[in-house]
């Protein structure tokens, strides 16, 4: 058994628990982001480097069958929320059969992706079937260049396609939009036609240290809130009733909403109810902790159900409070890649 700090030590491991798993602060944990591959069709500069980050080597990523035996280990423990994600999960071959057999798992309520959406329009008739409860769409501008100077490729046209198509179908859809120092109000405002016109939300999130290098931008987005209120002086901010990494916003004559996730300010962390799997199987208590417990070892190391289980209680046991004290603690040099870690 491998296990990495995951936090500040306590003197009681968390027992099994009927009413669900908690963490050291009383955390309810019902939300689990599968990252099932490293590879991606994009080179978004806030995310990975044009060249020399190397990819993980295919044995060292987990098997679809290592994923879902660890699903249904995480379902037992009151797990019933599940997002797929990459790098880009349609980069793997096989994903949405994987896809349609994680719906069939006893437990899961919503199974949500997270994509680029350069090649998923042609899995969306699929992906309608298998009812999917989200679809988190990645698009930080509508203008062709940019799109080419943000991401390093040209295209833009099949991202539409996929968000015009899951549109069509009814697929609940948000848009994530990373706000970079040179995104202009006007960009914001161009992509905000889509909550105007369609029942999705456009999401706003800070740029976070996830760049896969040395750092050559600011983080952080400013105020973020306080700048989609002068862009939109009628905004008018919802009350959350669930946990969310999310600030929701209407506005008058909008069919959609309009969020900010304040992910470098860490202002969620109170009511985090998520964990993280990344691509070689590396359980992440936090986005911004080291890893905090081997699973991979432990699956190829003969460990049965209830040790992984055991395993997984007594890391959760052990989490950081928030985000800034795991990078505190973590101090890294380079920023790790988001699709290392799963975005």
């Amino acid at each position: 058994m491998t296990a990495h700090h995951g936090g500040t030590p306590t003197a009681n491991v968390l027992p099994l628990r009927s009413d669900g798993l908690k963490d050291n602060h009383g955390r309810l944990i019902t939300y689990l982001r599968l990252a099932i591959t490293d590879r991606c069709n994009l080179r978004c500069r806030y995310c990975r480097p044009e060249s020399g980050v190397p990819f993980i080597p295919h044995q060292e990523i987990l098997t679809f069958e290592e994923l879902e035996r660890l699903v249904h280990i995480f379902t037992s423990l009151g797990i019933n929320k599940v997002r797929v994600t990459g790098g880009e999960p349609f980069s793997r071959r096989g994903s949405l059969s994987f896809l349609s057999r994680l719906a069939e798992v006893e437990g899961i309520s919503q199974l949500h992706v997270t994509t680029n959406g350069v090649k998923t329009a042609r899995h969306l008739d699929a992906l309608q079937d298998l009812g999917l409860a989200g679809m988190n769409l990645s698009l930080d501008t509508l203008d062709r260049q940019r799109f080419w100077q943000i991401t390093r490729r040209d295209f833009l046209a099949p991202v539409l396609e996929t968000l015009h198509g899951a549109l069509a179908r009814a697929i609940p859809l948000k848009i994530n939009c990373v706000v970079l120092a040179d995104t202009s109000d006007d960009e914001i405002r161009r992509l905000a036609e889509f909550p105007r016109h369609y029942p999705l939300t456009l999401r706003l999130i800070e740029r976070m240290p996830f760049s896969g290098g040395e750092r050559s931008e600011a983080l952080g987005g400013d105020d973020l809130v306080q700048r989609l209120g002068n862009i939109f002086p009628n905004l008018s901010e919802e009350t959350a009733t669930l946990p969310t990494t999310a600030r929701i916003f209407s506005i008058p004559g909008f069919q959609g909403k309009l969020g900010v996730i304040a992910g470098y300010s860490r202002l969620f962390c109170k009511t985090c109810n998520k964990l993280r799997i990344t691509p070689p199987g590396m359980l992440k208590n936090c986005l911004y902790d080291n890893g905090a417990l081997d699973l991979k070892v432990l699956l190829r190391g003969g460990a049965d159900d209830q040790e992984i289980k055991a395993a997984i209680v007594a890391s959760v046991g052990n989490r950081f409070a928030n985000g800034h004290e795991a990078e505190r603690y973590c101090n890294q040099e380079i920023e790790p890649s988001m699709s290392r870690i799963g975005g």
